[in-house]
């Protein structure tokens, strides 16, 4: 197997990972340039495409099954605006922009249109995945959804992951949440039959608007954290209190200058 299976994507050490200094459209353009090799030439496992934030900087140092999970991702991208704050001052090269899950699914959505690529939803519970399939196409009018499934399944794996064999979506969402979706991943990755598999957390409850997206001026200075923090105080208050302190600690001690390109390892 040749090394441009998968176009390649420049990634720069920091807070203790590597993270794509790509945009979002960076990220949608390598998507599509890596589904119209596999039309070609045929498909070879899932690229996996995992997210860098406060909570997952820290649960990566406290938690060894999840940093081993981690370990599986293909790429990262800066889903925190500080991980793009870091890069600017301490990484070889600047992360161009933030890309959280929550605006790129919108981003591919709508190149999806146009390119006919097909999307897979997996995670959440059956009401809010099926509404979060509904307003995607409503959105989207020609966007191709092929396949969905709610995120509960334990025990049922080899069913979903026979449904997704069975539909081979371009591009498979998993929304189970940290840890648990990385995990799912990393263990099935020879399996997962689609081209990009992203994991997006809580993003389909954004699309249905059970969780609320900061002002953008928050977003904009890293500070949405501080909004989800207080628009879910039982949920979230404790996990942003004990983890963005150790995150920033981690990301001081651990960015440097090193840069690494990530493409097909087989």
């Amino acid at each position: 197997m040749t090394d441009n299976v998968w176009t390649p994507i420049r990634h720069v050490h920091v807070a203790d990972q590597w993270v794509a200094a790509a945009s979002r459209q960076d990220f949608v353009d390598a998507a599509h340039a890596d589904a119209d090799y596999a039309d070609k030439h045929g498909r070879v496992r899932t690229r996996l495409i995992f997210d860098s934030n406060g909570q997952g900087i820290s649960l990566a140092r406290t938690n060894p099954e999840f940093r081993a999970a981690l370990d599986h991702g293909d790429v990262i991208h800066a889903d925190g605006q500080f991980i793009v704050n870091m890069s600017e001052k301490y990484c070889a090269e600047p992360i161009p922009e933030r890309a959280p899950t929550t605006d790129m699914i919108h981003d591919f959505a709508k190149a999806c249109e146009e390119s006919g690529r097909t999307f897979y939803l997996l995670g959440g519970p059956e009401e809010t995945n099926a509404e979060c399939a509904r307003l995607l196409e409503q959105m989207y009018p020609r966007l191709k959804i092929v396949g969905r499934h709610h995120g509960f399944f334990k025990g049922r794996e080899e069913e979903i992951l026979a449904d997704i064999a069975d539909k081979k979506p371009d591009f498979l969402w998993v929304g189970l949440g940290k840890p648990l979706e990385q995990k799912f991943c990393a263990q099935y990755k020879d399996r997962l039959d689609a081209v990009w598999t992203i994991t997006c957390g809580g993003c389909f409850n954004f699309i249905t608007g059970d969780y609320s997206r900061a002002p953008q001026w928050m977003q904009d200075k890293g500070l949405e954290w501080v909004h989800r923090m207080l628009t879910q105080p039982r949920a979230l208050f404790w996990r942003y209190l004990t983890t963005t302190p150790h995150a920033l600690v981690v990301a001081l001690r651990h960015s440097d200058k090193r840069v690494k390109v990530m493409e097909y390892e087989g």
